[in-house]
Formats: C-alpha cells, structure tokens, sequence
C-alpha cells in the first residue's frame, strides 16, 4: 500500500466520525473545508432540482426574454405564461445558479451561465434531449442491472442497428444543433486542409461534413453510414450544395467494407457508442480502407479527461448504459485498441474543452 492509500484510509476513518466533523466545522482552520465539503456533498444529491431549473429557464424562454437587458419579475411570468409567484421562484432559483442575476427594483439580468447559453444552441438542445436521460435514469439500479426503460435506446435506434427505427427528424435535429460544437475541437486541433480526401464514417446526416466542408474548400468528402441514414444525408448535403463534393456511401461497418482511398478518416462521437468487439472491427476497416500513411481521427467525450473526470465514468457511464450501448474510455485504452487494430503514431491532442470532446489522432502503420 503507497502513502497516498494510506493517508486516504486516515483521512477517511476521521471524516467517517462525527465527533471529528463537529470539530472540523467548529475549528477556525478547518471550518471552510467543512463548509464546502458539505456543499459539495449537498449538490450531489440536489443536482436533479438544479438541472431542472435549468430545464424549466429553456422551455420557458427565459435567456432570450433577458438577452436585451434585464426586465421585471412581471414581464419574465407574462413571457413565459407563469403566474407570477411561480416566475419569482423560477427567476430567484436560477439566479442561484448564476443562469440569471438580480437587479434593482425587483428585476433579473442574465448571469455569466445564462449568458453563454445564448450563443450555444447546442447546449440548449442537449438540455431539452436530457429529458429522456431522466426518464430512463428514474432507477438508476435498473439501469445497472440491464434493465432499461428505452427512451434512449429507442430515440437513438435511428443512428444504430437498421437505421429505420427511432425518431430520425429529432434525431437530426440534436446532431445538427451539437456538432458544430465538436467540430470547434476537432478543428482547433487538425488541420483538415492538409488532407486531400475525409471519409466520414457514421457521419449520420452530414452534420460534421458540412463544417468540414466550410473549414478546408478544397478538401473532397465522403460520407458512410447505414443504408437509410445515408439516403437522409444524400438529400441534406445537396440541400447545402455539396451533392457534387460529397460521395454518400451506405453499408455497415461490421459487415461491408468501407470506401478506399481516403487520407483522412473521422470517428466523431462513434466508438464509445460501441462495444470492445465492434469498436475493434471498425478500427480495422477503417485501416484496411485508409490511403497509405493516412491519417485516422477520433473525436468524442472520454473518461479520465483532465479537468472533466465525472464526465466520463459518471455521466456518459450512465448515458451508455441507459442507451444500452458502448461505454466510455480514455485515452490509453484508445491508443491500445488503435495499436492492436494497426495504426501508429497515436497522438492525444489537447482539447480545449474536454466536457466537449477529446481528439486523437493516429496514422496507418506500415505493414
């Protein structure tokens, strides 16, 4: 056992006593620890009221009603169709959480986080999509033992097995409003104008071939997903001019074999929705298909992201598990399965803001 174990195991037998945590919370050099150890502990469980708060500002406007200056409790309940004790207690909350910020005279300003949310479109329809995350998480145990509600796995069932099933307008419609997100990384970290040819693969609608396509002109593209995604992504890319740029593939990863010749291939937020089997036999294809020294990229959230832990193992751990497929890794289990699956030169790169999506880069080894 190393020091740090045990000095955890002391601080833990001390903590765990509450005779010991009455005098912490009464010694002036402990007292603030204490303090924020309960506060911490106390927003662990209160989280679902304020994720819900949040929820409650998006539906009922309250970041585009503010966006202009601030306004009186008044005018926020006439916006949003609350009765006015209802709005004081929706405005007071948020502000709580720093989404609004009061002022004189009984108004509400936006706060820094309301704020931000006014440029993050993205983030809003996460927000809205989360309400089948809390439906299927209702029994968080269920969920642990396999037993699942099938909100997730059902709205998700668009983008996986036959691509017929889910809800594919929704669908659409959360991955057009969050990639451009995750392209930022993507593109903040890789230059895609240094490549000739991207393949796409499970590129869904073409949401990310379109950023593509406006970050490197010159760049040629190619999508690949399952048969009737890739109908719905012929039609959205020539509905934005790229019908004569974009070659639209469809097939399966884990039974066809991928289009070749392209020196850049993109995973964005693809293997974690996959088991170990399957993610193995897409990082194959993907190598068997990519031109000689091609470059393959990977982008989605993976656990063990510094400065963005819970994202990872608590809050994708449980995603996938509703959803009932994949789960998240971090960066050395990548580059392990990249290794394994032929690929060298693996290189993590550093993102600007984890919570988003890491990025890795790889290239094809040499046979």
């Amino acid at each position: 056992m190393g020091w740090r174990s045990a000095l955890g195991d002391f601080r833990n037998r001390l903590v765990s006593q509450p005779g010991f945590r009455r005098w912490a919370k009464a010694f002036p050099a402990t007292r603030g620890s204490a303090r924020a150890s309960a506060r911490s502990l106390f927003d662990l469980f209160a989280g679902f009221v304020y994720s819900q708060t949040v929820l409650a500002c998006v539906e009922a406007d309250l970041f585009a009603c503010l966006k202009d200056g601030p306004r009186p409790v008044e005018a926020i309940a006439a916006h949003a169709g609350l009765p006015l004790d209802g709005a004081v207690l929706l405005a007071r909350a948020a502000a709580s959480l720093k989404l609004l910020e009061p002022r004189s005279a009984g108004r509400f300003a936006l706060g820094p986080l309301g704020a931000a949310l006014i440029g993050e479109p993205g983030l809003v329809a996460m927000i809205r999509h989360h309400r089948l995350l809390y439906h299927d998480l209702i029994d968080p145990m269920a969920v642990l033992r396999g037993q699942r509600s099938g909100q997730l796995a059902d709205f998700w069932g668009y983008g996986r097995d036959d691509g017929a099933s889910g809800r594919p307008d929704a669908y659409s419609e959360l991955m057009a409003a969050t990639l451009p997100m995750v392209a930022e990384e993507v593109f903040a970290a890789v230059d895609l104008r240094k490549y000739r040819k991207l393949l796409d693969v499970g590129g869904g609608e073409g949401a990310f071939l379109k950023e593509a396509a406006r970050a490197a002109p010159r760049l040629s593209l190619a999508l690949f997903d399952l048969p009737p995604v890739a109908a719905r992504a012929r039609q959205r890319l020539g509905e934005a001019g790229l019908a004569e740029r974009a070659e639209v593939h469809g097939g399966s990863f884990l039974t066809d074999t991928l289009p070749q010749g392209a020196d850049l291939i993109s995973l964005v937020r693809i293997i974690h929705d996959h088991s170990d089997e399957d993610a193995m036999r897409l990082l194959r294809a993907c190598r068997e298909s990519i031109a000689p020294g091609g470059t393959l990229l990977v982008a989605e959230p993976m656990a063990d992201a510094p400065g963005a832990a819970p994202m990872g193992d608590a809050y994708f751990g449980f995603y996938l598990a509703a959803m009932g497929s994949g789960r998240p890794r971090n960066a050395a289990r990548l580059a392990r399965m990249l290794g394994e699956a032929g690929f060298a030169r693996i290189r993590t790169h550093k993102s600007q803001i984890p919570l988003i999506a890491s990025v890795m880069t790889a290239r094809a080894a040499k046979a």
